[in-house]
């Protein structure tokens, strides 16, 4: 049988008002219980987490957070724990976004992250990804170290419970130079399976989904879906239309394997 592909909705901040978030989850919602074959989890901005958790229903559609602090409780303002992240009900959590990296955070605050979420039970999705490419390679050594660093110190046991996604950097938003093709995430996903493969062996490896995330809509997610061992997608802008998102759940639902 095949495996369920993931897919991911990243709200990131996203809608404003709480009308309309209620309005985007309850749609996507309805849609992803008849979907089969497909893990969907929505991940919409902290205020509204809580609220929306307590609309999960079934297992088909659930719901993650966008971030969460290793720490449990303290002095750390402005910031929310992996403890709080689950105490809301969510049942994922996005960690090591390029758009958080951006902003300074480093692959050890990310692998603290994770080991965080992993003790609360929470199953986190690490991001990894270059934000440009050369014609010597450099950036697999990049995305190596990126992902051993963001990894470190994480149980054996855990990495059943985990999920990868690859962000192609320099493919995504108003400044992309140009659209990721599926060879390359294929590629770059074979290489991240092999690293896996060195550092975990090949069982534990191949239990990690590997996900898409570089602009992906209804008019690309096939191609994406299709390369082989693809684990899903995560989805940014494209998954606060719930008619777009739900064309591309239909097209997760159809890929086999």
């Amino acid at each position: 049988m095949a495996e369920k592909k993931i897919v991911v909705a990243n709200w990131k901040m996203n809608p404003v008002r709480g009308t309309e978030a209620r309005k985007i989850f309850s749609l996507t919602k309805q849609h992803a219980g008849k979907t089969r074959g497909v893990q969907t989890v929505v991940c919409p901005p902290f205020v509204f987490l809580s609220e929306l958790a307590g609309k999960v229903s079934g297992h088909r559609c659930v719901v993650g957070a966008q971030d969460a602090f290793w720490e449990s409780e303290g002095a750390y303002t402005g910031l929310v724990s992996a403890a709080q992240v689950a105490d809301t009900g969510a049942a994922y959590v996005i960690l090591g976004h390029s758009e958080r990296r951006a902003a300074g955070e480093t692959s050890k605050d990310v692998a603290r992250k994770v080991k965080a979420a992993l003790d609360r039970g929470l199953v986190p999705i690490v991001c990894v990804g270059e934000s440009e490419r050369d014609d010597a390679g450099r950036y697999l050594s990049f995305v190596e170290t990126e992902l051993k660093e963001s990894l470190a110190g994480i149980a054996r046991s855990a990495l059943k419970n985990l999920v990868i996604a690859y962000e192609p950097i320099w493919a995504i938003g108003e400044y992309a130079v140009r659209s990721a093709t599926p060879h390359e995430f294929e590629n770059m996903l074979l290489f991240i399976r092999k690293i896996l493969v060195d550092a975990f062996g090949k069982k534990l490896a191949f239990s990690v989904p590997i996900l898409y995330g570089g602009s992906v809509d209804d008019g690309n997610a096939a191609d994406f879906l299709g390369v082989p061992g693809s684990g899903g997608l995560l989805v940014g802008r494209a998954s606060l239309s719930p008619k777009i998102f739900s064309a591309i759940l239909d097209t997760a639902s159809k890929i086999d394997g």
